[in-house]
């Protein structure tokens, strides 16, 4: 009996202790409440929302006017000094995202001052990780160098059909840290700069569309070439991308037992594949309206 009474009575204290501590912890809490100025919080809250919100708009008006006017001056620039689409465009896609990179950092560094955030003292002590960042950085750097010398040497240009490494394909875009590269099956490649090791560019130059069309050694050779000279007058002047007229080099041995005359067709960039494709279509589509036969599988020629 007498335990159960001392059990009871050690409860009721214990108990009365918790609730004890709970009160003088809500007691703090409430104070704490009470001390905090409401009103300058919420006026300071109210403020500074207003100005990052008038700094967001200069933000945005900045922007668009500054795309605006680089847009502006590279159009002058290229009527001025005559320069290519291609690199007009090039460089104007380089200028324009060195613009927005500065923006952007002037918009941060706006935001972290407006909130409160030392930015100087964080920009000191930047140096104890200073190595880390670099270490980290120089894959950047590496890109902004190097692709500044593809745009300053000229070796590629938005437009340009070229070769990187595996990939091929017209260029999008030469930005300052990846070349944006779109292939024939229209799938998009983002090449950081600094892979950027060997360059083929195809579209530096005119080129050269060879049109091969198989004979027989039984044809009369001269006679289709005389009809192949009569599709060039026709189908010539119907291509404004061709630099240089179809000249028939005559009959040439493709091995494994085929013979073929070949024409050459200068041409812009580009434009070789439709023209070769045209061409061809047009020699055979010809040759057969007067009743010559193409071989279609291969000749045994006599040793």
């Amino acid at each position: 009996m007498v335990s159960n009474l001392l059990f009871l009575t050690a409860t009721q204290s214990s108990d009365v202790s918790v609730t004890e501590k709970t009160t003088k912890k809500i007691s703090a809490f409430a104070n704490y409440w009470q001390k905090i100025d409401w009103e300058s919080l919420f006026a300071l809250f109210i403020s500074k929302g207003i100005i990052i919100l008038i700094t967001t708009f200069l933000i945005i008006l900045t922007h668009r006017i500054g795309n605006r006017f680089i847009r502006k001056s590279f159009d002058s620039y290229k009527l001025k000094e005559k320069q290519s689409e291609t690199r007009t465009e090039t460089l104007y896609a380089l200028s324009k995202n060195i613009f927005q990179y500065i923006l952007f950092f002037v918009y941060l560094y706006t935001l972290l001052s407006i909130i409160g955030i030392p930015v100087g003292s964080l920009l000191a002590g930047a140096g104890i990780v200073g190595v880390a960042i670099g270490l980290g950085a120089q894959g950047f750097i590496s890109d902004f160098i190097t692709g500044f010398f593809i745009i300053f040497e000229k070796q590629i240009e938005v437009g340009d059909y070229v070769k990187i490494e595996n990939f091929e394909g017209t260029v999008q875009s030469v930005g300052l840290r990846t070349t944006q590269l779109k292939s024939g099956d229209g799938v998009m490649h983002y090449i950081p700069n600094r892979s950027i090791l060997v360059v083929s560019n195809l579209s530096k130059a005119n080129r050269l569309a060879i049109v091969q069309l198989r004979v027989a050694p039984s044809n009369d050779i001269e006679k289709i070439k005389a009809i192949m000279a009569q599709v060039n007058e026709v189908l010539t002047p119907q291509f404004p991308e061709i630099t240089s007229p179809p000249e028939i080099m005559g009959v040439i041995d493709l091995g494994n037992g085929s013979l073929a005359i070949r024409v050459t067709i200068g041409t812009l960039n580009g434009a070789q594949i439709k023209v070769q494709s045209k061409f061809l279509e047009e020699y055979i589509e010809a040759i057969a309206k007067e009743g010559i036969e193409i071989p279609s599988s291969p000749i045994t020629l006599a040793n």
